[in-house]
């Protein structure tokens, strides 16, 4: 495979990095759980209203309305399970397809710019599919691609409407808008203003605003596809635009740990961190871009790379999520994906440029070798990071599962619900007391930490049915006799 590779030209070479990438991450979507918290979460959440129906409102829990985000990601699973049924494959091939729609975007771009030809635009591909975070969170069952896609659409929209007075493209900057306000919600409208402002401010850009975009039509349009599901999310769940609106936009941003948010912990990191993140999430190709500046800067050609602007459009829109999130302590690594379209486009506008060697960009073929490697361990639960996925399948074998409840001891998580269908619940209290109040015969996960030291299961009432790294799976009855109760008080 290696000799191969060392004939190809380096279009070949970025054809074949994009294709091994995209099969490999294809392939390996089946192959591990979902994830706790947020793939579980979230696939949970498609789950529950795959099977109640319910599209507009994504539920948290059976009639617990989710406002945290609009309902794009819920959506694109749920329709995976109406199409291959209930199963990882199905959560996460829908954001595999919006990131190929993404991939598709960046090559276009590419091969439409000024002095760019086929090979800068496969090699903008390539760049873009073999970045790790990029294509791992496509994979994903989260919310950061389908507004990648809304961003990077109207990004798109905006560039081709600017340099080709396209009034079609002009209608699709508007598009991506609402495509994001569907995927996160305001948030689009702040990053895409962010790179916008700062780019239109060079080189009295700003005096074509009123005539660069086809304003009323495109706000009409903008409208027409964002506003209605917001106006149903109100009014099918009254205070959702409060929370959603005042909260996780305004409050998240500025409170580090922010104790209001309903549906889990706050991040809390060191403002500044996302800088970090985007050096990691970038990899293997950060230090391509860092040296391919570096250049520039030493051969003074630095403030010349492009007649158009074309260059600094692409750094005002790689650097829009690190500058707004470098004032925020909440924050995650994905947050980074919107630039990274952008990031993929100036190694390879820098290589049409000045050109560094074929070679170089074989550091693509780590990606799918990671994808491999990650997916491989997950799948066999050598990560340390564990899932309810093998306990449950135990559970669902048993003779007894469809009569009996399933409990978790006070910490439930995301995957408990996703692999037993919703019928996982939480109880909380000590072990002993919630033994003494069960009503009907229960399954019992208990963590082994929670289990006191020196205690044993009555082996006439529960009996152990499986074991995982951090739990017990016990069937118990319900008390029968006062000898029983007298033996747990004791």
């Amino acid at each position: 495979m290696f000799n191969s590779l060392k004939k190809l030209s380096l279009t070949q070479l970025a054809i074949a990095l994009t294709v091994i990438s995209i099969l490999i991450r294809f392939l390996s979507l089946g192959l591990y759980p979902l994830m706790d918290t947020t793939e579980a979460r979230y696939g949970e959440m498609a789950r529950i209203m795959y099977e109640t129906g319910n599209w507009i409102t994504p539920m948290f829990d059976y009639n617990v309305p989710f406002w945290g985000k609009p309902p794009l990601f819920t959506w694109l699973s749920a329709a995976g399970f109406e199409i291959f049924g209930v199963n990882e494959f199905a959560a996460r091939v829908p954001h595999l397809l919006v990131g190929l729609l993404i991939l598709a975007m960046t090559w276009f771009v590419a091969s439409r710019e000024e002095n760019s030809n086929k090979e800068q635009a496969w090699l903008a591909t390539a760049i873009l599919a073999t970045t790790v975070a990029f294509i791992v969170i496509s994979g994903a069952v989260m919310t950061d691609t389908a507004l990648t896609f809304g961003i990077t659409l109207s990004m798109i929209g905006f560039w081709q409407s600017w340099t080709k007075q396209s009034r079609f493209w002009g209608y699709m900057f508007f598009v991506g808008l609402s495509v994001g306000m569907l995927a996160k919600g305001p948030l689009t409208l702040i990053l895409v203003g962010i790179s916008l402002t700062l780019w239109i401010c060079g080189d009295k850009r700003w005096k074509r605003i009123p005539t660069c975009l086809p304003w009323k039509g495109g706000i009409a349009i903008f409208l027409m596809l964002s506003l209605p599901w917001y106006l149903l999310a109100e009014w099918k769940s009254p205070g959702f635009l409060n929370y959603f609106i005042v909260g996780e936009h305004i409050k998240r941003f500025i409170v580090s740990g922010w104790e209001g948010d309903l549906y889990g912990t706050a991040h809390k990191e060191i403002r500044g961190t996302i800088w970090l993140y985007w050096a990691l999430a970038t990899l293997p190709w950060t230090p391509i871009l860092m040296y391919q500046v570096a250049r520039f800067f030493k051969a003074g050609e630095e403030g010349v790379v492009s007649d158009n602007g074309y260059f600094g459009f692409l750094w005002c829109w790689m650097l829009s999520p690190l500058i707004l999130f470098t004032f925020s302590g909440n924050i995650l690594s994905s947050y980074v994906m919107p630039g990274l379209p952008a990031f993929a486009l100036l190694i390879a506008g820098y290589q049409g440029k000045l050109k560094l060697p074929d070679k170089v960009y074989k550091i693509g073929l780590i990606t799918p070798v990671l994808i491999v490697i990650a997916a491989l361990l997950l799948g066999y639960n050598l990560t340390g990071k564990e899932v309810e996925k093998n306990l449950l399948s135990t559970w669902s074998q048993q003779v007894e599962a469809p009569e009996s409840q399933l409990v978790y001891l006070n910490k439930r998580p995301f995957s408990a619900q996703f692999y037993s269908n919703g019928k996982a619940e939480k109880v909380t209290g000590s072990l002993s007391a919630v033994l003494n109040d069960l009503k009907e015969p229960t399954f019992l996960a208990v963590k082994t930490n929670q289990i006191p030291q020196g205690f044993l299961w009555n082996k006439s009432r529960c009996e152990l049915r499986a074991e995982s790294t951090n739990r017990e799976l016990v069937y118990c009855t319900q008390p029968n006799d006062d000898e029983y109760i007298a033996y747990l008080r004791n």
